[in-house]
């Protein structure tokens, strides 16, 4: 799930960046009241994305403003500027728009930053990337892979992220679309092949982890065939990851309850991956959609119990990409209506006022970090 990037990121970033670094010397917002037990600690790095709840300059900005005092990492997740980088802009020009907000992810203390470049289709997994569709053309084409390796060497040497994504939901595409994994895997090996011969040669470049991710629902059979799937097929076709993702919905997987979740849910996909694993997407909604349980006091519970979940698993870092609900009605751009079980994930409503879920975040945020 890539909730509004594209809208988003494309003509709403740059404006955004711009202010949010001007402000932000300014002076912080208040931080996390919410004491954590003294004894507790985590290994997991906690952030959010800048995705907006509403197309609105100031509300953006305070929407950053407020989390930024509640994670010690930040995580951007987009697709490639498709039809830009087949109109012949150059990737560095693209990517340098976006340098602003990255400062102020910097500046204001997230010395950790996740990239995540998603190069198919981040609401419907069993396409490809719709700018790609619209165009005629497709990530199986050597020029179009071309392009994507460009788009991530630029993020790697011109933003510096410690962890760059070339791979979203594998596992979900390969059951949904078949035909676009098949193209997935090599751009993707393309793409990590050349970022480590980049750095080979360049040892005084900082070097991201490079990642891709697996969708937890679909390998235990609650989206897609039905049973235990796994995903060692995915952890073999994407052997260059040195850590994996996990973007897990478990509401719409079926579970009444976050209580309901076996404390094996991120483990036992991690035991298939056989490398460092982390939630870089993901929640429970505060409300109820298409007879999925959703309710406030739910997606606080949630929390709690992701955090044991995250512990059993030796996670190593916690994103929620929305901050705040999103406004739907106040975005005029389609696909609004898929976004729909998307968006309410907030641990604030589409106004900035916390949820319940604020306190138990800001309870966790508070624990000792170890790593």
């Amino acid at each position: 799930m890539r909730p509004l990037s594209r809208v988003f990121l494309a003509v709403f970033l740059t404006t955004f960046a711009f202010a949010a670094f001007g402000v932000s010397g300014c002076g912080k917002r208040a931080g996390p009241t919410a004491p954590g037990p003294a004894s507790t600690t985590r290994t997991w790095r906690m952030g959010f994305s800048g995705n907006p709840p509403v197309p609105d300059l100031t509300i953006a900005v305070n929407a950053i403003l407020d989390w930024t005092p509640r994670a010690d990492a930040a995580i951007t997740h987009e697709a490639p500027p498709w039809d830009s980088l087949l109109a012949g802009v150059s990737a560095d020009t693209l990517v340098r728009r976006m340098l602003v907000l990255n400062r102020h992810y910097r500046f204001n203390g997230h010395h950790v930053i996740w990239y995540e470049a998603d190069p198919t289709n981040g609401i419907a997994r069993e396409y490809e990337d719709p700018a790609l569709v619209a165009a005629g053309r497709s990530i199986g084409e050597p020029a179009v892979r071309a392009l994507f390796v460009k788009w991530v060497t630029a993020i790697d040497t011109l933003v510096h992220p410690e962890h760059l994504g070339l791979a979203c939901e594998v596992n979900l595409i390969r059951f949904g679309g078949p035909s676009v994994y098949a193209n997935l895997v090599p751009l993707a090996r393309e793409a990590a092949d050349s970022l480590n011969a980049l750095h080979a040669r360049r040892p005084d470049l900082p070097k991201p982890k490079l990642y891709a991710s697996v969708q937890v629902e679909t390998a235990w059979g609650r989206l897609g065939p039905p049973g235990w799937q796994g995903v060692a097929t995915e952890a073999a076709d994407f052997s260059w990851a040195d850590e994996w993702g996990l973007s897990s919905y478990p509401y719409l997987g079926g579970f009444a309850e976050p209580e309901d979740i076996p404390l094996d849910y991120y483990s036992r996909p991690a035991a298939d991956l056989g490398k460092p694993v982390m939630v870089v997407e993901g929640g429970w909604a505060s409300v109820s959609y298409a007879g999925s349980n959703g309710s406030p006091a739910q997606q606080a519970r949630f929390l709690r119990r992701q955090a044991t979940l995250l512990d059993h698993a030796h996670a190593t870092a916690l994103f929620n990409l929305t901050y705040a609900d999103l406004a739907l009605s106040a975005w005029p751009l389609p696909p609004v209506g898929t976004l729909v079980p998307f968006a309410h994930l907030g641990v604030v409503d589409s106004a900035l006022t916390a949820k319940p879920a604020r306190a138990v975040w800001d309870s966790l945020f508070a624990r000792t970090r170890v790593n």
